[in-house]
C-alpha cells in the first residue's frame, strides 16, 4: 500500500516556489508591511462584526428572559431603542472599516504579486537568453514561450487571486477558532471535529489534482511547440500541402489537453462538494447542541448567534481552499516548470576569474582543438592553425565537415572538449562572454532581421552608433540605395525575420550590421548561399569592402569565393586535410583542386560572370 502523503507533500511546489521567489517578494518590504497591517485590521474588524447582534438578541429581543449573568451597569442604563440604534451604527461602521481594510489588503497583495512575479519573468527571460546554444538546439520554442508567458502568468494570477488571500484568511481561521474556544470549548470541539475528515479528503484528491495539472501544463507546452513549428515554417507547410497533417496533430494534442482539464475540474468539484457537506455537518451539530444549551440557559441566544457567525467565517477559507485547489495545483506545476528552467546552468558561461577582453588585434589560434556536440565522438579532430591579424582565412569543405562549428568555438557558443581556442595568445575562456563577442562581427547564411526599423536592425551591431555611422556602414554594404527606396527609408519597419525584404537585401543589411560594429574579427558563414548570380555579385562587392584590416574567416563550399584568401583550410570529416593559398592547393591537384574544377564547370554554364575582386576597402 503506498504511503499516504501529507498536504505539504500533496502540493510540494508551493513551498518550493515561495522559498525560491522570496528574494523577489522581500525587496518590497514596505508594500508587504502595509498589506499585512491592512490584513490584521480586516481580521480584527471581522472578529468584532457579530458582537452588535449579540447585544441586540441578548438585551433587546431576549430581554424578557432572565439572563444567566446580569448585564454591565453601563449597558443596563441604556434604553432598548438607544441600544438598538448603537448596534445598527456599530454594524455599519465595522463593515465600512473592514471593507476599507479589505480593499487596501487586496490592492497591496495584488501589487506585491504582480511586481515580484514581473521581476521573475524578467529574470527568466534574461536567463533563457544566456542559456547555451546546446540547450536551445534541443529545446522547443513554443514550450519556452509557454513557460515565459503562460506559466509565469499562471503563478501571477494564482498568487494574487488565491494563494496570498488564502494565507491571509488563515489568520482569520486561527482568530475565530480561538474565540470560539474562549466562548464555549464544548461547541468549539464540535465545530472543529470535522477538520480531520477535511484533511483526509484533501490528501486524497490534492495529489491527483496536482498530477493532472502537471500533465496539462506539459501538454500545453507541446501544443505551443507544435504551433510555433508549423507557423514558423508556413511556406514549407503550404508548399508540401501539410496543413491537414499539422491540423490533425494539433487537434489530437488539443483534445488530450481538454480531457486533462475536464478531469482536473471534476476532481476539484468533488473536493468542493465534499467540503460543503462537511461544513453543513459541523453547522448542524453546533446548531443542535447550541440550541439545547440556550434552552438550558447555559448559553445566551446572542452567544449562539456569534458562535454560528464565527463558524461560517472560519470555514469560508476552507471552502476557498477547496475551490482553488485545482488552480493551486496548476500554479504548483507552472512554478516547478519555471524553477526547472531557472536552475538550468549554461554549458558556456563566464568562468570564475574571467576578465574583460582588452582591445584585440585579431590573431586567432586553434591549439589542437577537438569537439563534438554529443561528446561521444569528435566532429572536429585535432584542429591546429593560426590566423595572423588582418589576414583572410577561408574554410572550405562539404556540408557537415565542421566549418560552422569552428566559428562557433571562436564565439564561445560552445567550448571544445580538448585543446583551446586562443585570441591574441589568450584562451577565450579567460574572457567574459560579452567582452569577447562584442569584438567579433558575424554574417550568417540566413541572417535574421528583427521586426523593427532598418536603422535599428543595423544599429544592433553597435547600439551607441550615430546615424552617420549607420549610413556609412550601409554604403559600405552596398545597401544605402535600396534602403532609400523603401517606403520610409531607414525608418521602414521590416517584417518578422525580415520577411518583407529579399534574401539579398537581408544579407546586405546584415553586412551593414557587421560593418557598424567595426570589430577586429569578422566571420562570414556561407553569406552567398541561396543568392542568384546578380545578388551574389552585389553581396561579394559589399563583403570586399568589409574586409579591411580585419581578421576574416570565410566559410564556404565554393572555392571560387575562397580564391583570394591568404590561407585556405580544406576540411573533411572534422580534420584539416589541406592548407595553403589558392595557387598552392591548385598545384597540389588534390581535393581542393578537384572541387574547384567542378565549381568552375558549373559557373561556365551560368552566363553571368564574376568580375575581378575590387581592392579591399575600409569603414
Amino acid at each position: 500500500m503506498p504511503k499516504t502523503k501529507s498536504l505539504p507533500q500533496s502540493l510540494p511546489g508551493l513551498w518550493r516556489i515561495t522559498k525560491y521567489f522570496w528574494p523577489h517578494i522581500r525587496q518590497y518590504r514596505g508594500l508587504m508591511t502595509l498589506s499585512f497591517l491592512a490584513l490584521l485590521a480586516e481580521v480584527s474588524l471581522r472578529l468584532l462584526e457579530p458582537w452588535p447582534l449579540k447585544f441586540v438578541f441578548d438585551h433587546i429581543i431576549g430581554q424578557h428572559r432572565t439572563p444567566k449573568k446580569p448585564p454591565p451597569a453601563w449597558l443596563a442604563s441604556l434604553d432598548p431603542m438607544t441600544l438598538l440604534t448603537l448596534a445598527a451604527l456599530a454594524i455599519l461602521i465595522l463593515t465600512c472599516l473592514r471593507a476599507l481594510a479589505s480593499y487596501w489588503e487586496t490592492i497591496g497583495f495584488a501589487k506585491l504579486g504582480n511586481r515580484s512575479l514581473t521581476a521573475v519573468r524578467n529574470q527568466l527571460y534574461r536567463h533563457v537568453q544566456y542559456l547555451s546554444l546546446s540547450f536551445h538546439t534541443q529545446a522547443k520554442t513554443g514550450d519556452l514561450v509557454v513557460r515565459l508567458i503562460g506559466d509565469v502568468g499562471m503563478l501571477q494570477e494564482v498568487a494574487v487571486t488565491a494563494l496570498l488571500p488564502l494565507l491571509a484568511k488563515g489568520l482569520i481561521v486561527i482568530g475565530m477558532i480561538g474565540l470560539m474556544f474562549w466562548m464555549n470549548w464544548m461547541l468549539a470541539v464540535i465545530a472543529v471535529a470535522v477538520f480531520p475528515l477535511f484533511w483526509l479528503r484533501t490528501i486524497r484528491l490534492s495529489e491527483e489534482i496536482r498530477e493532472v495539472a502537471q500533465k496539462q501544463r506539459r501538454q500545453e507546452g507541446a501544443l505551443a511547440a507544435s504551433v510555433a513549428e508549423s507557423i514558423s515554417a508556413i511556406r514549407t507547410v503550404q508548399a508540401l500541402s501539410l496543413q491537414e497533417k499539422f491540423t490533425h496533430s494539433f487537434s489530437s494534442t488539443s483534445d488530450k489537453t481538454s480531457l486533462s482539464d475536464v478531469k482536473g475540474k471534476r476532481l476539484s468539484a468533488a473536493l468542493e462538494r465534499s467540503v460543503d457537506v462537511l461544513i453543513a455537518l459541523a453547522t448542524a451539530l453546533v446548531l443542535w447542541f447550541g440550541t439545547r444549551m440556550v434552552l438550558a440557559r447555559q448559553l445566551t441566544a446572542g452567544d449562539l448567534l456569534v458562535f454560528l457567525a464565527y463558524l461560517k467565517s472560519a470555514y469560508r477559507p476552507v471552502q476557498d481552499f477547496a475551490k482553488y485547489t485545482a488552480r493551486l495545483g496548476k500554479a504548483s506545476a507552472a512554478g516547478e516548470r519555471v524553477i526547472d528552467l531557472l536552475e538550468k546552468v549554461p554549458d558556456v558561461r563566464d568562468l570564475p576569474g574571467a576578465v574583460r577582453a582588452p582591445a584585440l588585434t585579431g590573431e586567432v589560434t586553434f591549439d589542437h582543438v577537438s569537439f563534438d556536440y554529443l561528446r561521444d565522438r569528435h566532429l572536429l579532430r585535432d584542429i591546429d592553425f593560426t590566423a595572423r591579424p588582418g589576414t583572410h582565412v577561408a574554410l572550405v569543405g562539404a556540408s557537415g565537415s565542421g566549418k560552422t562549428t569552428m566559428f562557433s568555438l571562436i564565439l564561445r557558443l560552445y567550448d571544445p572538449q580538448s585543446g583551446c581556442v586562443k585570441i591574441d595568445g589568450h584562451d577565450v575562456r579567460g574572457f567574459t562572454l560579452e567582452s569577447l563577442r562584442s569584438q567579433i562581427s558575424v554574417v550568417l547564411q540566413d541572417n535574421v532581421l528583427f521586426a523593427v526599423s532598418v536603422r535599428d536592425n543595423i544599429a544592433y551591431g553597435a547600439p551607441d552608433a550615430s546615424f552617420e555611422r549607420i549610413e556609412a556602414a550601409a554604403r559600405l554594404a552596398n545597401a544605402h540605395d535600396f534602403i532609400l527606396g523603401l517606403p520610409n527609408g531607414y525608418d521602414t519597419i521590416v517584417g518578422e525575420r525580415g520577411a518583407t525584404l529579399s534574401h539579398g537585401q537581408r544579407q546586405r543589411i546584415a553586412i551593414a550590421r557587421a560593418a557598424v560594429r567595426n570589430a577586429p574579427i569578422l566571420i562570414l558563414d556561407e553569406p552567398m548561399t541561396g543568392l542568384d548570380r546578380k545578388n551574389e555579385l552585389e553581396v561579394l562587392t559589399a563583403l570586399e569592402g568589409l574586409y579591411g584590416q580585419r581578421t576574416t574567416f570565410l566559410i564556404t563550399h565554393d572555392p571560387h569565393h575562397a580564391a583570394t584568401a591568404d590561407q585556405i583550410l580544406y576540411l573533411e570529416h572534422g580534420r584539416i586535410v589541406e592548407r595553403g593559398t589558392h595557387e598552392e592547393l591548385m598545384a597540389l591537384g588534390d581535393r581542393y583542386a578537384a572541387l574547384h574544377h567542378v565549381r568552375a564547370a558549373e559557373r561556365r554554364l551560368d552566363p553571368v560572370t564574376v568580375p575581378p575582386s575590387p581592392l579591399p576597402g575600409t569603414l
